[in-house]
């Protein structure tokens, strides 16, 4: 092949989505690439027909109203020429710098597609199949029931392996058994596994024979135990120790021992799902015991994770249990200060309101009260109440909102009429405060007590904001705020400086708007769902949203979600503070690539929500 061709071929088999090529199909390719070099301020493209791949220069790609909405730069393809998808809907441009540009035709792409299904699949003409093909690489399993035993137990190991020498005596391997709180420890000659010692062994083995203690520990040991490797499902690891009555089961990853798996580790596994754990909310009677169960909460963001539940279902299993918590919270509350004086409705705000919830949210909650409540003669019970409630989540890991939006700050314990007026004054005169609490109080649910309270307040707010254009513009450049981090050239915009320093903020540059996009339709629909999801069916197929935009939108939100909740279960398992910060070499080519994807949905519907709703033009 020619220095030429050579040049071209590694050029292209680096880069997206033509390393999925064969290697016949890469030598080939070379000999079709025709090459078209651009001066500064010529029109792009020069010729239809042709995939246009950038080698060298940068490309403005402009929208009808001129505004520039794209740039390309090396490595950039462009398509639209072969009736493509053009996403942004922007279809000219211009070299804003001299340019080398590789040109493949339409035809010889479309051989390449039918040869390579890979490839092809970069090309859909429908940006939702490629987008749904992003969540399901890393999303297989949404059943949790059945998911359980499909982890692999490599998954649920905690500790390193604690290990005794051979030639230690039993007194010494239960003082280190002691020591570390374990049931069993395993012996090693060198680097090999030879023997394993548990609490039994030491009972029956030397305590019930009468061995002084003194003598090696070889003597008491199981010789040449069973091991799993780290990949064995759990399914598969309980079937083994029921099977063979084991208790205890050394796993091993490609030959090196890597820790012990117990029965009690799959009994707590299979037991950490939402409905066990939801039944001993039920059963506890104290505080105390509302804490113990919370403290599973992040092994079932663990087993969720593992399993590959979907990022919605993982955020409603987390909720409902936080409704589960915040329920009997009440019931012991109500039992130590007595019946309340006036009916009143607890309510959710923020992601617990919108069904969104990880195991580390904090807490937005507020009372609403009866017309009936007396400030004078009431309100020390409901304070009360509120700070039992607040106190208790807190302790339970759900802990105290930073903005004191919480139905402890009298503010935010009011009566219907209260509520209402906050309301009215919050559409009919728009401020920044009130934008700033949009994000929580606009996301209101009912989570226990007299529910007909909420509903005249829910229609109050729909019936409102629905017909205030000026609200739902301040809205909407309030939302802007949250920005995808995707620069003009398609590089990631990462987090500067701090702790998380290089990163990307899958919440706040990725989730958050999704949200605010949502809850904005929504409120100018009239729609009353909250849950972000949910608010995108309710809207999709009207004006404001189309159904392909909708189901792009959903599937962009569970894909980026979905990276966060693997992001957060590392982090746990490392014991580590989760967090939404993923530095992008944590990520794979094809991972970032589908992510630029999902931000790119995002950045096209501000576009148009902008253009909808005036945004633009305030301020």
């Amino acid at each position: 092949m020619e220095v030429e061709l050579i040049e071209i071929r590694q050029f292209l088999e680096q880069r997206n989505p033509f390393f999925y090529l064969a290697s016949e199909l890469l030598d080939e390719l070379p000999r079709d690439i025709e090459i078209r070099y651009l001066r500064r301020g010529s029109a792009f493209p020069p010729q239809d027909g042709f995939l246009y791949i950038v080698r060298s220069g940068a490309i403005e790609i402009f929208d009808e109203d001129d505004e520039l909405c794209e740039k390309l730069a090396e490595g950039d393809l462009y398509s639209v020429s072969c009736q493509l998808v053009n996403l942004s809907q922007c279809s000219r441009g211009e070299a804003s710098e001299d340019a080398l540009l590789y040109m493949l035709s339409c035809t010889k792409l479309k051989a390449l597609c039918r040869a390579s299904p890979a490839f092809s699949e970069h090309f859909s003409a429908s940006v939702k199949e490629r987008l749904k093909s992003a969540v399901s690489t890393i999303q297989e399993s949404a059943d949790p029931s059945v998911a359980t035993m499909m982890v692999e137990v490599g998954s649920l190991i905690r500790k390193p392996p604690i290990t005794v020498a051979s030639g230690m005596t039993i007194r010494q391997t239960a003082a280190l058994m002691s020591n570390k709180d374990v049931s069993s420890v395993m012996v090693m000659q060198d680097d090999d596994l030879i023997g394993l010692v548990t609490d039994r062994d030491l009972r029956k083995r030397c305590v019930a024979i009468g061995l002084t203690g003194n003598e090696p520990i070889n003597h008491i040991m199981t010789r040449d135990p069973k091991t799993i490797e780290s990949t064995t499902l759990t399914a598969q690891a309980l079937m083994t120790m029921t099977r063979q009555r084991f208790h205890h089961l050394p796993v091993t990853q490609n030959g090196r021992l890597v820790g012990m798996i117990t029965a009690t580790d799959l009994a707590n596994h299979q037991s950490a799902n939402s409905a066990y754990l939801a039944a001993d909310v039920r059963k506890s009677k104290t505080v105390a015991d509302l804490v113990e169960v919370s403290k599973r909460l992040p092994n079932l963001h663990l087993r969720l994770a593992s399993a590959s539940v979907t990022a919605r279902h993982i955020g409603e299993a987390v909720s409902c249990l936080t409704d589960s918590i915040t329920g009997r919270l009440l019931e012991m509350a109500e039992a130590e200060l007595g019946v309340p004086p006036v009916p009143y409705v607890w309510m959710a705000g923020g992601s617990q309101a919108r069904h969104e919830q990880s195991s580390h949210s904090d807490q937005d909650n507020a009372l609403l009260l009866s017309d009936d409540f007396d400030k004078q003669r009431h309100d020390s019970y409901f304070e009360a109440l509120a700070r039992f409630v607040s106190d208790g989540l807190d302790a339970c890991g759900f802990v105290y909102c930073p903005g004191n939006a919480m139905a402890t700050n009298p503010e935010w314990r009011q009566p219907l009429k209260v509520w209402q007026g906050y309301f009215s004054r919050w559409i009919e005169s728009p401020t920044p405060m009130s934008m700033m609490l949009s994000s929580i109080f606009f996301d209101l649910r009912p989570v226990t007590g007299k529910i007909e309270l909420f509903l005249p307040l829910q229609q109050m707010i729909l019936k409102k904001s629905q017909e205030n254009r000026i609200f739902l513009a301040y809205m909407m450049a309030n939302s802007m705020q949250h920005r995808p981090p995707l620069g003009f050239f398609r590089q990631f915009v990462l987090e500067r400086g701090g702790e998380h320093d290089e990163t990307l903020d899958l919440k706040h540059r990725g989730i958050v708007p999704i949200t605010d996009i949502a809850r904005l339709l929504a409120l100018s629909l009239g729609k009353e769902p909250v849950n972000t999801v949910e608010r995108l069916r309710a809207c999709a197929g009207t004006e404001a949203l189309s159904e392909d935009m909708a189901e792009n939108l959903e599937d962009a939100l569970e894909f980026i979600a979905s990276l966060r909740i693997q992001h957060q279960a590392n982090q746990i398992r490392k014991g580590k503070k989760a967090d939404n910060y993923v530095p992008p070499r944590e990520l794979s080519e094809l991972e970032r690539e589908h992510l630029k994807h999902a931000f790119r949905v995002i950045q096209t519907m501000q576009e148009i929500m902008v253009k909808r709703f005036g945004a633009d033009k305030l301020g």
